[in-house]
């Protein structure tokens, strides 16, 4: 009977490892995949909001070589535009 609960006893400890561990492996799994769509979400949204920048600026230059903007109001607003 000792051999038995022992074997038992040992079947219990490695599933409770291997269930452990899938878990872990699952978690880190569903975290590297939801890096991996923020990343491509992003990587899809960086041209076109690099394309309205530039059309902005665009804007700002036609704006500026009218005279409808001053040389420091065109700095003021392409630093604004640009983050700095």
């Amino acid at each position: 009977m000792p051999g038995l609960l022992r074997g038992i006893a040992r079947t219990a400890v490695v599933a409770g490892t291997a269930t452990a561990v899938s878990n872990r492996v699952s978690r880190r799994q569903v975290g590297r995949w939801s890096r991996q769509a923020e990343e491509q979400e992003y990587q899809e949204a960086a041209p076109d909001d690099m394309t309205a920048k530039l059309d902005q600026l665009r804007q700002l230059g036609e704006l500026k070589a009218q005279g409808v903007l001053t040389d420091s109001e065109f700095e003021v607003q392409k630093s604004r535009l640009l983050g700095g």
